[in-house]
């Protein structure tokens, strides 16, 4: 039995209680809703770390002179959508992209999404190469956490310079949720577009990267995705490559077809020590008659053949201008030149079968 006085403070002692218990949940909640995905910034140099002699210097500026920390801080509103570091890889401008920088550059990026405490990955990039770097690691990347390449048209001492927003809106995409699974993503001008199908279409200005026939898979706004396609191609853990223990890569070249092309730079290549050749045809992938003895010579020495073609869109149809069965030519698909180049590398190290790395070609 309780008397007033006791039940006075049993009561008080059962609100204090409460509340301490309100207060605590409230506070999980709070701190439920603000936790933040935590994305690493590895630096590759390019144009988004450029610096011009004015600020309306737009072209003949020097890429690759900010290091990482400095474009972070450019973009301080990116501390309040994610928890940021960054690693200078780099500090290059993407013409001089090599196959030994791709390598280093897909290792680490493995070696960090294997890290519970990295949700994602953006990398900045010249964007002259950008779609190649991109389709590289969408078909060796081990992890279904979102990666972002990203660059700008425009150097960061510009009026209007393009990188910082552009950093901004990679930084979200690649701590969303929504970007997981969805392979490689190139994060360009409020644009998102996938690795395997987008490209640089104009030499200046920030709407370049663009995904012609295909489409890109989606826009950021205010400061979040919107997907509104998916690709079908298989791409990061789902590709049969691994490059964990490679150091270098077969050498595949491309040769470009052209009006009264001949066979010089076929054999040269092949000269060269190409194991694999890339032929840029016109049209479907056309083989010029002063071209085709080369091509067939260099596949009877073992070289592999891939058929792309010059124009930018469309499939290379197998058996169209060329019977490539009998001749043993693997085609692109609808890969450009540039990109059968990173796929077909990357066959070689798997096998040297032409039936098998045109399976590939359909698949990837």
């Amino acid at each position: 039995m309780f008397y007033p006085m006791e039940k006075t403070m049993l009561f008080q002692k059962s609100k204090h209680t409460l509340f301490v218990f309100l207060f605590a949940l409230a506070g999980a909640v709070q701190a439920q809703a603000v936790k933040l995905p935590n994305v690493t910034i590895l630096a590759t140099g390019g144009t988004i770390a450029g610096t011009g002699a004015t600020s309306t210097t737009t072209v003949g500026y020097t890429a690759a002179t900010v290091g990482v920390q400095a474009l972070i801080q450019a973009v301080p509103e990116i501390t309040k959508v994610a928890n940021v570091s960054g690693e200078q890889v780099f500090q290059i401008a993407s013409e001089n992209m090599s196959n030994e920088h791709w390598l280093t550059l897909a290792k680490r990026v493995n070696v960090l999404l294997s890290q519970p405490n990295v949700d994602g990955i953006v990398i900045t990039h010249g964007t002259d190469t950008l779609e190649e770097t991109a389709y590289f690691l969408n078909l060796v990347v081990k992890s279904r956490k979102p990666v972002v390449v990203v660059g700008s048209m425009r150097p960061s001492t510009a009026l209007s310079a393009d990188g910082p927003i552009n950093l901004y809106n990679a930084v979200q995409l690649a701590g969303s949720q929504a970007a997981v699974g969805r392979g490689v993503l190139v994060a360009m001008n409020d644009q998102i577009h996938a690795a395997r199908d987008v490209t640089k279409s104009n030499t200046t200005t920030a709407d370049t990267f663009r995904t012609a026939e295909l489409g890109m898979v989606g826009y950021l706004q205010g400061g979040k995705p919107f997907f509104y396609r998916d690709v079908t191609r298989k791409h990061t853990v789902e590709t049969e490559f691994d490059v964990s223990k490679l150091d270098v890569l077969p050498q595949v070249d491309v040769a470009y077809a052209y009006a009264n092309v001949g066979d010089v730079a076929v054999k040269a290549l092949v000269a060269a020590g190409a194991k694999g050749l890339v032929h840029a045809g016109v049209g479907n992938g056309s083989l010029p008659a002063k071209t085709k003895p080369a091509l067939v010579a260099a596949r009877e020495k073992g070289v592999v053949i891939v058929r792309s073609a010059r124009v930018g869109q469309g499939i290379v149809a197998r058996n169209g201008e060329a019977n490539d069965d009998q001749l043993d030519f693997v085609v692109s698909d609808t890969l450009s030149p540039q990109k059968a180049r990173i796929l077909l590398m990357l066959a070689l190290t798997k096998t040297s079968d032409t039936k098998d790395i045109q399976r590939m070609f359909y698949t990837y």
